[in-house]
């Protein structure tokens, strides 16, 4: 007779329990070898798919033009004193020796230049060069007697590696540079941020997860107190963690801004898991052997738990459809999670139980020690029966009012602004982000905007031509543009301030352009790129300038043969911004319809299969709603909150259900089944609830602003699931009830 995997699972830990434990360790053990294997992500590839046209256009910009600059900011009381010149002098020839930097621009090269190629080393010399250096120039580069700005441009197509590379090197070589007394360095710029904002995720992450595990067992002590071996849930859940770390390690997942978010979401979602399987254990072990026990938790529980997981998977699942890298990373990170902390939870709670002898506390009313603990229990289990009654009873106007205020939330959804600043993200108080400020203030606004111009001949005067008078007509119509650069620019600065009128003519003057110049704006005679630099403005801003932009491209087309797209990071994190408008209600819909057909397969009927999804819906509106009132934005993390709220509180909904059906085929009425089913899994629900609240609590506790306004909005949304499993429930399932059985009630 063939058995179920569950029956064989029971039968091989009943034998050999030690065994068993032997391979658990051992998988831990290779798990905690895997997380070694484990890095971040920063950049443009957590944001837009490298695969796609977009993608494949920003990456191809980023190999043949992008350079990366990093800013030197040199602080003292007399930046232009000779002696710190001097030193600046010094470091520049180290630095500019460097691998993958292509060039360093300072004070100190104009001075030399103004002062014939040497570097003046008197106060007078320096007063007498500075006189002959234009303001404008001169504010960029001092704009202060305190400090002054060294630019070190990388060369283009850096990978991130590469650029974290050169910034260690930096620090390393600064550190080494014996400045004057009181002089200060610090690096700067974008690829600084990266490293630092990856290294500070590695903190935050260690941090969070860290801070869950303390709440676990805060909420495991108080909630989970009438079972023997209490925390083993926690030791649980640690070990499903562990084990996700390791497959993600060992098959290269990066770890992204978003999916630190994941890992306290795991921890909450986990220790339900390992809660609800130690609380069978517990109850089966009062009433047969340990073996018998162990045989019916695995396979009572073990299908039961599996659908819920399954179901909470399916919200994880439809965020791979997102068209924002690090959300698909998320809901991954997600599903890994939940299905190692299942297992773990499978195999280790019978597992350890047979090995301790477990033996059930006794909870004996007549022992004057027990009885309050278990008499709030029962109170409270006595209200939520009688609550289960009043809403079953009112079930109408109740769902009206709930469908009421999710339809507002829906409705006040739309106005909720979406952020895609990255620096937003991140701690304020950020070394890098502070300095990134200072560069800003100081040298102006560092955003571009590149228009990729290929065809088979960009250098033919019809091209050059229609390059110099777009950027004429922008720069005259946009506000936001503050300049603009191309290789159109060179060619009329090398011949008199004239565009070159033949192609035999461009080709002459290109020959006069310096190389390193011509490559920065020309990539052979296929690929040319016309730079616009831009005020600093928010990504909403950023959006209507872009669409503006290609709406001028649209009427004002560049010759036949070649075209013209906008790229570049301002583009990017601009298009984030409807990516992430279209991706959240995508991620929605699919979540709904993903779980409605799981359901469907399970139960085969149609009206079951749509129960549990009622009360979901309408959680998902109050999300909006709460969203809208405490002013927190969308960003690429609370993007997932529809769908992973789908995978959550399906979990509840259907405890629900599947209780009240229990009853139900049991004989017993409507009302008295409704009663009795919330009665007897309401409390357990609750339990459970709060203990992933706690979990998803340490998100609040996070330095990323992304994060822990994750983090507020996920423990609302854990409320309101128990609001809708307990409150929505009911009223649904006394409707449907009276539709499939009117003679009950």
């Amino acid at each position: 007779m063939l058995h179920s995997p569950y029956e064989m699972l029971a039968e091989v830990i009943n034998k050999k329990p030690i065994i068993v434990l032997a391979v658990i360790i051992g998988v831990v053990v290779a798990a905690l070898y895997g997380m070694t294997f484990v890095s971040m992500e920063t950049g443009s590839d957590t944001y837009l798919d490298k695969d796609t046209e977009r993608g494949m256009l920003l990456d191809k910009y980023t190999e043949t033009f992008q350079s990366d600059s990093i800013m030197l900011l040199v602080e003292s009381d007399d930046v232009l004193n000779p002696d710190v010149l001097a030193y600046m002098d010094r470091l520049q020839g180290d630095v500019a020796t460097q691998r993958y930097i292509s060039g360093v621009t300072s004070i100190v090269d104009l001075f030399r230049q103004i002062n014939g190629g040497q570097l003046p080393s008197s106060y007078a010399d320096i007063k007498s060069a500075k006189e002959h250096v234009p303001p404008e120039v001169l504010n960029r580069y001092v704009p202060s007697n305190l400090m002054t700005i060294a630019v070190i441009t990388l060369d283009p197509g850096l990978s991130q590696e590469s650029q974290m590379t050169v910034v260690d090197n930096l620090e390393s070589i600064i550190s080494l540079s014996n400045p004057p007394p009181g002089v200060n360095v610090v690096v700067s710029g974008n690829p600084a941020f990266q490293k630092q904002m990856m290294d500070e995720m590695g903190v935050s992450m260690g941090t969070l997860i860290l801070a869950a595990m303390i709440l676990m067992v805060i909420a495991v002590g108080l909630l989970f107190s009438h079972v023997r071996y209490r925390f083993l849930s926690v030791a649980i859940v640690a070990a499903g963690l562990i084990l996700t770390f390791g497959i993600m390690g060992y098959a290269n997942l990066q770890i992204n801004m978003v999916a630190i978010g994941a890992f306290p979401v795991l921890i909450g979602i986990g220790i339900d898991y390992a809660i609800q399987f130690h609380a069978r254990f517990d109850e089966e072990a009062r009433r047969s052997p340990l073996p018998q026990a162990v045989k019916t938790t695995i396979t009572k529980s073990g299908p039961s738990i599996l659908y819920a997981m399954l179901s909470t998977s399916m919200g994880f699942l439809a965020m791979l459809i997102s068209p924002v890298p690090m959300i698909g990373g998320f809901g991954v990170v997600c599903m890994i999670g939940v299905v190692c902390c299942y297992l773990m939870a499978l195999v280790a709670v019978p597992t350890m139980g047979l090995l301790l002898k477990y033996k059930p506390k006794v909870n004996d009313s007549s022992d004057p020690g027990k009885p309050a603990g278990k008499q709030k229990i029962e109170v409270y289990t006595d209200f939520l029966g009688r609550l289960a009654e009043k809403v079953a009873r009112n079930a109408v106007p109740i769902l009206i009012i709930c469908a009421l205020v999710a339809f507002i939330g829906f409705q006040t959804d739309g106005e909720i602004p979406i952020n895609t600043d990255e620096e937003t993200f991140v701690p304020s108080d950020m070394p890098a982000v502070i300095n990134l400020k200072k560069v800003s203030r100081t040298m102006g606004s560092t955003s571009s905007l590149p228009i990729f111009v290929r065809g088979d001949n960009v250098l033919s005067a019809d091209t050059i031509q229609w390059m110099h008078q777009f950027q004429e007509y922008e720069e005259s119509h946009n506000s936001m543009i503050t300049g603009s650069t191309s290789i159109a620019d060179y060619l009329a600065q090398y011949n008199g301030g004239i565009l070159p009128a033949s192609d035999h003519e461009i080709g002459t003057v290109l020959e006069q352009i310096p190389t390193e110049t011509r490559e920065r704006y020309l990539g052979g005679p296929s690929e040319a790129v016309i730079e616009f630099s831009t005020v600093d403005m928010e990504s909403e801003v950023a959006l209507s300038m872009v669409e503006n932009i290609k709406q001028d491209l649209a009427w004002n087309q560049p010759p036949p043969g070649v075209s013209a797209s906008i790229t570049g990071m301002t583009e990017m994190f601009a298009d984030l911004i409807e990516k992430i408008a279209e991706g959240k209600i995508r991620m929605t819909i699919t979540a709904f319809g993903l779980i409605f057909l799981f359901l469907l397969l399970v139960y085969r009927r149609l009206g079951k299969a749509a129960t549990p999804v009622i009360p979901i819906m309408m959680i998902v509106g109050w999300n909006g709603l709460i969203m809208y009132i405490l002013g927190i934005d969308y960003t690429p993390l609370t993007a997932v909150l529809g769908s992973m709220t789908i995978g959550v509180a399906s979990e509840y909904t259907i405890l629900i259900m599947e209780r009240v059906y229990e009853e139900r085929s049991h004989g017993q009425d409507l009302i008295p089944a409704i009663r009795h089913g919330v009665q007897q899994i309401g409390t357990a629900i609750t339990v459970s609830g709060m203990t992933t609240v706690f979990g998803f609590a340490a998100l609040m506790l996070s330095s990323f602003n992304i994060v822990s306004n994750f983090g507020v909005v996920t423990v609302i949304t854990v409320a309101f699931s128990l609001v809708g499993a307990i409150v929505v429930m009911p009223s649904i399932l006394f409707l449907v009830g009276r539709f499939e059985h009117p003679e009950h009630g």
